[in-house]
């Protein structure tokens, strides 16, 4: 038996959908996991871009994101996020100067100094029934006409089309909270897919809004009842071959209930020389 969550977000969502036991490592059990290359180097690039839209409209200039570039660099320099990659001199390098290839790649997809922003890693949160439902919008805007819009960077490559509305799930559940919390549902949900240059757009409507919220119910019962089972399954797919839990997990031959005293000493920071 397990404490049952009060609060799902779009990514613990997404989650316990792909694999309810490393939901139970993750989210339940809070055991660490070892920071990976590519989701260190989008939030890099997404405290690059926060910080040149902390800029008035004018000077969001390349110039301008090379500066805000460099303090993401000293920031993530000592962060452990970044520190526990254990890169060479080498592949630091070019971890960085990738980095910088998709910031400068942002600058081909829309003009910054045009952008009408009205928040930036806007955190929000409604209740529907006990449950809380949070998320950190990237970023909030207005359009021509002075209503909301919803963007989401990601730094992977876009998806297929046949994927592209489980992709726009998260957006979905932002343009919900956004209903919710300041009382006008989004004129649009975006996904800027900055190595690609793809730009993903959708329309919520009251429909995809009430789906959502019974989506997420459903889920959170699933998860409620997983937690007073105690039975959270695993569920094989194409994350298993990066998942950091498979040493405890069935499928592979593991033992779960070893993950809570293996975990947190395979995954230690290590001390400082």
């Amino acid at each position: 038996m397990y404490p049952v969550p009060n609060s799902l977000s779009p990514s613990r969502v997404e989650s316990f959908l792909s694999c309810p036991l490393a939901f139970r490592f993750a989210s339940i059990e809070r055991l660490p996991e070892p920071p990976a290359p590519y989701s260190t180097k989008g939030s890099m690039v997404h405290r690059a871009l926060e910080l040149l839209f902390t800029h008035p409209n004018e000077q969001r200039t390349v110039a301008t994101a090379e500066a805000a570039f460099q303090q993401a660099t000293a920031e993530y320099l000592v962060d452990p996020e970044f520190t526990l990659l254990g890169l060479d001199p080498a592949a630091q390098d070019a971890f960085f100067a990738d980095a910088w290839v998709l910031v400068q790649k942002y600058f081909a997809m829309e003009d910054p100094t045009s952008v009408r922003d009205i928040g930036l890693e806007l955190r929000l949160e409604a209740q529907v029934g006990s449950l809380t439902l949070r998320g950190i919008i990237d970023r909030l805007e207005l359009d021509a006409e002075g209503r909301l819009v919803v963007t989401d960077y990601k730094t992977g490559r876009a998806p297929s089309a046949n994927y592209e509305q489980k992709s726009l799930a998260g957006v979905h559940f932002y343009s919900f909270l956004c209903q919710e919390v300041i009382g006008q549902r989004p004129a649009a949900i975006r996904l800027m897919y900055i190595r690609t240059g793809d730009v993903i757009t959708a329309t919520p409507s009251e429909q995809s809004v009430k789906f959502l919220t019974t989506r997420t119910t459903a889920v959170w019962k699933a998860v409620e009842k997983a937690c007073l089972s105690g039975d959270f399954k695993p569920k094989e797919g194409p994350l298993c071959k990066t998942c950091s839990f498979q040493p405890w997990c069935p499928s592979f031959g593991g033992n779960p209930e070893l993950a809570k005293v293996e975990a947190p000493v395979r995954f230690a920071a290590p001390n400082p020389a």
